[in-house]
């Protein structure tokens, strides 16, 4: 059989499957004499000879039995589906290949990236504190996990420091106090005749205990206040009513100090924080101002003033003594600093760290200021909000 069209195959047969007219030379191999849709193969000239191509076509039954065939020959179509067909396993195992290879690299940068992890751990339990996890500034899931465990290790390192200066500081500043008060007491036992020197010695060191004692309970407050200990303590607190209610405990010790006391409280300012934390930052801000904020010209006044400020709970405490000088104003924050000219005076150096501490475990921030003249101390909270609960 030959194909001589256009891809159009059409053949008039006898009843006997003669040929009588049409592009095929005779009738297909195989194929039905029934009536309907047929599917054959046909022989057609190629540039290698012949060829065969898959072809299908209906047949009808005409009058006196003759054959009318009309079909298509698909062998385009079949070899059309042949190259998608390869096509499409070649491309499935081309991406299978390069999904491989992708996969392989990515899970290799995956482990090194983790590895890097275990190595900086590694040095950090072997004791070098310093180190941190390397970032590659892609801004991916592992630069910012690098990100935050290298602020965890700044934390963990700034409370390691911070241990170490305590536990230095605790040892320097109560090594004084344990001497004088071991030598009171020798004093005691070298004058068993003379009770008023043994009681006036005993005295002296129950007050050198009492000064100890103090120093570590200040110690343990700013720990606690640290470490966000009770912190299922904090409720909604009006501000102004704290800070008049300690202002009004330190009323009659100003007073007799010659201190004015002012109080400028806005109403219905609310934080949310611990009632047993705040009230000791205040009192020891009011302590600092008594003893050092006494006015060289007369007229001392220790002014206490809660108000709303951008969104902010403020609360403020100012004096008219000589100040702080401004490059020492962040230093006084840290335990056991106590400036030259308040040397002279009773304390431990404690009062400011704790006030910081407790700012910071209630998120606020706390900072001193010029109060022309004078010292000022600022406190911003976040103000409570019927939102925030």
């Amino acid at each position: 059989a030959g194909d001589r069209g256009d891809g159009m195959l059409y053949l008039v047969a006898t009843a006997e499957g003669r040929p009588l007219a049409g592009n095929i030379s005779g009738w297909p191999v195989g194929a039905s004499t029934s009536a309907g849709s047929l599917s054959f193969q046909i022989e057609v000239p190629g540039k290698r000879g012949e060829e065969s191509h898959p072809a299908r076509a209906k047949l009808f039954v005409i009058p006196d039995g003759y054959r009318l065939l009309v079909g298509r020959d698909i062998g385009d179509a079949a070899a059309f589906r042949d190259r998608v067909k390869t096509t499409l396993i070649w491309s499935g195992l081309l991406a299978l290949a390069v999904g491989l290879v992708g996969g392989t690299l990515m899970s290799r940068n995956m482990l090194r990236r983790v590895e890097e992890v275990n190595r900086t751990a590694e040095r950090v339990i072997a004791g070098n504190l310093s180190d941190r996890v390397p970032r590659l500034g892609t801004a991916d899931e592992f630069d910012q996990l690098a990100a935050n465990l290298n602020s965890m290790l700044d934390q963990i390192e700034r409370l390691m420091a911070g241990m170490r200066e305590v536990t230095d500081n605790v040892a320097h500043d109560l090594k004084t106090p344990l001497a004088r008060l071991r030598a009171r007491l020798e004093l005691a036992l070298l004058a068993p005749g003379n009770t008023a020197a043994q009681i006036e010695a005993i005295r002296a060191a129950i007050g050198e205990a009492d000064r100890m004692l103090a120093t570590f309970n200040a110690l343990l407050s700013i720990a606690e206040a640290e470490a966000g200990a009770g912190s299922e303590a904090a409720e909604r607190l009006d501000l102004g009513e704290l800070a008049a209610a300690v202002a009004e405990l330190y009323e009659p010790v100003a007073e007799e100090k010659g201190f004015a006391m002012r109080l400028n409280c806005a109403p219905g300012v609310l934080i949310r924080g611990d009632r047993h934390l705040l009230p000791q930052a205040l009192a020891n801000l009011l302590d600092n101002a008594l003893k050092y904020g006494a006015s060289p010209a007369g007229g001392s006044e220790i002014t206490v003033a809660v108000l709303r400020e951008g969104g902010r709970a403020v609360l403020e405490v100012g004096d008219r003594g000589p100040g702080i000088p401004e490059r020492d104003r962040e230093a006084v924050f840290d335990r056991f600093v106590r400036l030259e000219p308040s040397r002279s005076t009773p304390g431990n150096g404690l009062g400011l760290s704790l006030v910081r501490a407790v700012a910071h475990r209630h998120h606020a921030t706390v900072a001193l200021a010029d109060n022309r003249p004078g010292l000022r101390v600022r406190l911003e909270f976040p103000e409570w909000t019927a939102a925030a609960e």
